[in-house]
């Protein structure tokens, strides 16, 4: 079947109720008055890849259960007005829900309503063969009932990312996809040794790939059996919602590797902010556009290339598309990289029929990114 989709996401759709408080953790007290208030905005992990991969240009499709509610409606509405086909099947239980409390710094502390979840719920499998014959690769959230998704995928030859969060490294539920999935993301907050952890994703699973984001330590690499640590940078505008940043990052990491660029490259692109799409589809190319830049982006009059977008940003938000940095570190402009040559990677082959337009291709250069341990070079500073 003729692939349609760049990538085919799972899961994890529904609603947030963000409440802005003055701290976190937050002081017990009969009331707050809180500003600038609270918002319901439709917007989860999934729906934040879903939208940050839309708006770097590759064609996405979501696939998740949703419910007969008002939190239902503002999902879909989500999808519809930024143009990102979505496959739903019902979810008796209702749509999944968190309410998020907010701190002026970008913290977040999330509570999920459990009673939205549904163990016995299914996706139809001929609805999932279909997708996955049509896409070049899937990413799955560990929302149920995904999990139940990974060996149709598997069986359909599609390459599988994940992203566990905050994983203890132990919780068996989590395990299920990070031994599954070519691509792991996965947070350090919880983690004790996070370099074991990673190594034993690795060596027990299917992942080539391991990621690991670590707030202002930055970031790890684990490809080929080689730790790469990427100091976290100064973000180019002030923090103001972490809510989706994680997501952003995914994003952008995929976009890397979807283009053909060397996951040390790839971390490039999940480490600058994602912008806030335009609620229609992104234009076409103009003929004239003879540029090495992507449709929607500005372009440097003297290189070519694309400008760097982040001064046009007053403030970067979590939500609705547009993503705060929180501390991983993505402010680095697209073509920092670790200096090594960046061949094709033979996990994505390139895509067959149309491209989804102007994806911009980074070069690889000298950058801060250093080898902390590796089997063949030892460490490189």
């Amino acid at each position: 079947m003729h692939q349609q989709t760049d990538v085919l996401v799972v899961g994890g759709a529904g609603v947030d109720i963000v409440v802005h408080v003055p701290e976190l953790p937050l002081p017990y007290a009969d009331s707050y008055m809180i500003r600038p208030g609270i918002e319901t905005r439709a917007g989860q992990s999934g729906d934040f890849v879903a939208l940050g991969l839309h708006a770097l240009g590759l064609r996405t499709h979501h696939l998740d259960m949703i419910g007969d509610d008002h939190e239902g409606d503002l999902v879909r509405a989500l999808h519809r007005d930024r143009g990102i086909p979505l496959t739903e099947a019902h979810q008796a239980s209702g749509t999944k829900r968190a309410v998020n409390l907010v701190a002026p710094d970008g913290r977040r502390l999330s509570l999920y309503d459990a009673s939205r979840g549904d163990d016995a719920g299914r996706f139809d499998e001929t609805a999932v063969r279909r997708l996955a014959a049509a896409t070049r690769h899937a990413h799955v959230v560990i929302t149920q009932p995904c999990a139940l998704t990974l060996p149709v995928l598997r069986e359909a030859g599609v390459t599988i990312s994940t992203d566990l969060h905050d994983w203890d490294g132990v919780d068996g539920y989590h395990e299920t996809f990070a031994l599954q999935a070519d691509i792991v993301f996965l947070s350090t907050t919880a983690l004790t040794d996070p370099e074991r952890t990673m190594r034993d994703i690795a060596g027990r699973g299917r992942a080539r790939i391991v990621v690991a984001t670590a707030g202002a330590d930055g970031s790890y690499l684990l490809h080929d059996d080689e730790l790469t640590h990427t100091p976290a940078a100064t973000p180019p505008a002030p923090v103001v919602d972490s809510n989706g940043a994680g997501d952003a990052f995914a994003s952008g990491f995929l976009l890397g590797l979807l283009s053909g660029e060397h996951p040390c490259a790839a971390l490039s692109t999940g480490r600058w902010p994602v912008p806030t799409p335009a609620p229609s589809p992104r234009p076409a190319r103009p003929p004239s556009a003879g540029r090495n830049c992507s449709p929607g982006w500005p372009s440097s009059r003297r290189s070519g290339r694309p400008a760097d977008p982040r001064p046009r940003l007053p403030g970067l938000r979590g939500g609705d598309g547009g993503y705060a940095v929180d501390h991983p570190s993505r402010s680095l402009t697209p073509g920092d990289t670790c200096g090594r040559p960046c061949p094709v990677p033979a996990l994505f082959p390139p895509s067959r029929g149309r491209r989804s337009g102007g994806v911009p291709r980074l070069r690889p250069r000298r950058g801060p990114a250093r080898r902390v341990r590796g089997r063949r070079r030892g460490v490189r500073r």
